[in-house]
């Protein structure tokens, strides 16, 4: 979807030079088009906010951004954020504007009245959308910073060198513009699913007012949770007008890979999907996903932790945890008659690869794996595309699921979220994984693995289960560290790198069920020659197991970690600080 967009402006700033000049040959050149013959046109208009949509994450962001921080994987390295004394102001990013100059010259200057008024008011509408969105990401990113509706030249220095302007007003501002834009956007349906509508607006505005509306109950230390209730009410109320609109559903096409054909489909599902980062192969765009996912060298080597696999339901809707045997039971048996996104997120018994056109067996690999749970959630199975970015399959930047999620945990958190809501969202989503019980009444009982290992200050059972659902359904899609920081949850990134039960030693495992070994962990035997292969040394850390000759996987806990609650938000970039010292530094950061 960018490299379209950015063709075709690049084309239309090429037409403008030329048609600017004359046939006075004796005329000075001039190096850019006059911004009349940009805003005298719907067509001016339309190919100018094309620029805006680079401010949406790239292609492969989505999955990438779990994988360098969220609490429910293992990766090659700890994350420098969260390692000991290794993050600090020098390092910290982010701390750009040229995306907002850029989108307040249009806002300011899009007043020709020679376009009718409601074109003009949609080209706005969309402007504010994505100045919405580029401040959200600053707001989540680094708390208070400067606001500016007006575009600034390097001679306004009162407004360049000023402080930072309050969270308060700033996330006003963001619904503000929401608002104007989900009113004056006349796009309702686009078949691409690559273009900002009415629908795409209202899913952002939920969003955001999630985001907000926890981050102000939770984030107690802001003293703003008189102003919550009012964030989530706006919050479930976007997402039920998306819900009420009949435009959207959940896919159920695919059968028991319904879910997983969202993430691997070369062409956006349309049902569900109402945003995306969409891959062509007539411009050589594509993803690097299935070479992340399954490189030893490339990438970070992503993986799940048991601690979080743990949390799938069986699929008669009862906790995988209810019975102590979970904590021995060994991975070939544990994925089974589980809540089938387990199978379409990670290699289980049934997943199959393809090689020179033949379906062949894919268990975990330990080459890439550390934990044993390998995800799938964006890979594609023939192994063509392991070497490369090759991938073909498009990502979803917003999709219906997240909306039905929305909602459920908006009203859930007011305390208003009745049986015919759980049976709508939470109930939905559930049945589309397969779960059979708990669809239709509101949960009850307090799963104590899911409290004890996560939420310990949530008690309410229906929050609770509206937390697991969003971590199993959004996995892998970008949200985790966001949602951490608004549930005030950070330390939960501190938690053991764990991975599958290993029942002994020198005893070779059959992972998926097939009747051919995958795996054979040691410490100091000599390992068989047909074991070599597939042979995992977990003698000493980095890799060992919990009782050193059995137990889970442990990966990389010799490695010092560490949470402080100012890590909530990123620092103010020391180069930029220099430059303004009235920005002032975010609390706890030290330059």
């Amino acid at each position: 979807m960018r490299i379209h967009i950015k063709q075709s402006l690049i084309l239309f700033c090429a037409v403008l030079m030329l048609a600017s000049c004359t046939k006075n040959l004796e005329q000075t050149p001039v190096s850019t088009a006059d911004k009349n013959a940009v805003f005298s046109s719907e067509d001016g208009l339309k190919l100018y906010t094309y620029s805006f949509y680079n401010i949406l994450p790239d292609i492969n962001t989505p999955f990438r951004t779990d994988c360098n921080l969220s609490d429910y994987g293992a990766i090659n390295a700890v994350p420098t954020y969260i390692g000991q004394n290794t993050f600090n102001s020098r390092l910290s990013t982010g701390w750009t504007w040229t995306d907002l100059r850029n989108i307040n010259y249009f806002i300011v200057n899009c007043n020709n009245p020679g376009v009718q008024q409601t074109i003009r008011e949609n080209y706005i509408g969309l402007a504010r959308f994505f100045r919405a969105y580029f401040y959200f990401e600053k707001v989540k990113r680094f708390g208070d910073v400067p606001w500016y509706n007006t575009p600034l030249n390097a001679d306004d220095t009162a407004a360049l060198y000023k402080g930072r302007d309050s969270r308060t007003l700033i996330m006003d501002s963001v619904v503000a513009d929401l608002d104007y834009a989900a009113d004056h956007i006349t796009l309702t349906d686009d078949a691409t699913r690559s273009l900002i509508t009415k629908w795409v607006v209202l899913g952002f505005k939920s969003r955001v007012c999630l985001f907000e509306g926890t981050f102000r109950k939770y984030q107690t230390s802001y003293n703003l949770q008189s102003t919550a209730d009012a964030f989530l009410q706006k919050a479930a109320d976007a997402a039920q007008l998306v819900m009420a609109s009949g435009k959207f559903s959940l896919n159920t096409s695919g059968g028991n890979l319904a879910y997983r054909n969202l993430f691997i489909s070369s062409g956006p599902v349309t049902s569900e999907i109402m945003l995306a980062d969409v891959t062509s192969t007539s411009l050589a765009k594509y993803n690097d996903a299935n070479w992340y996912f399954t490189s030893a060298t490339y990438g970070v080597r992503f993986n799940f932790t048991r601690t979080f696999i743990n949390t799938y339901l069986k699929l008669d809707g009862t906790p995988f945890t209810g019975d102590e045997a979970y904590k021995t039971t060994p991975f070939v048996e544990e994925v089974k008659n589980r809540d089938l996104r387990l199978q379409q997120t990670i290699r289980t018994g049934n997943y199959k690869r393809i090689s020179s056109g033949k379906e062949i067996a894919g268990p975990p690999v330990f080459s890439y794996t550390y934990t044993g749970y390998q995800p799938i959630k964006w890979c594609l199975d023939d192994m063509y595309y392991d070497g490369g970015s090759l991938n073909t399959n498009s990502v979803s930047l917003m999709r219906y699921a997240e909306m039905l999620l929305n909602y459920a945990e908006a009203k859930a958190e007011l305390g208003t979220l009745t049986s015919d809501d759980w049976k709508a969202t939470i109930g939905a989503l559930r049945s589309r994984a397969g779960i059979t019980g708990g669809l239709t009444s509101l949960p009850n009982t307090v799963d104590t693995y899911l409290q004890s290992n996560y939420f310990k200050d949530i008690s309410d059972p229906v929050i609770l289960e509206v937390r697991r659902e969003r971590g199993i359904e959004l996995t892998l899609e970008g949200f985790r560290f966001a949602d951490l920081t608004r549930w005030k949850h950070g330390e939960l990134l501190l938690q053991p790198w764990n991975g599958m039960y290993v029942p002994s030693l020198d005893t070779p495992m059959d992972l998926n069920g097939d009747g051919v070994m995958d795996a054979y962990f040691y410490t100091t035997s000599t390992v068989p020659d047909q074991y070599k292969s597939i042979a995992v040394n977990v003698a000493a850390d980095p890799q060992r197991l919990t009782n050193g000759t059995s137990g889970e996987i442990l990966w990389l806990n010799n490695i010092a970690r560490e949470w402080f609650d100012y890590k909530y938000l990123n620092p103010i970039p020391y180069s930029d600080l220099q430059l303004n010292p009235r920005l002032g530094q975010n609390t706890g950061w030290v330059d």
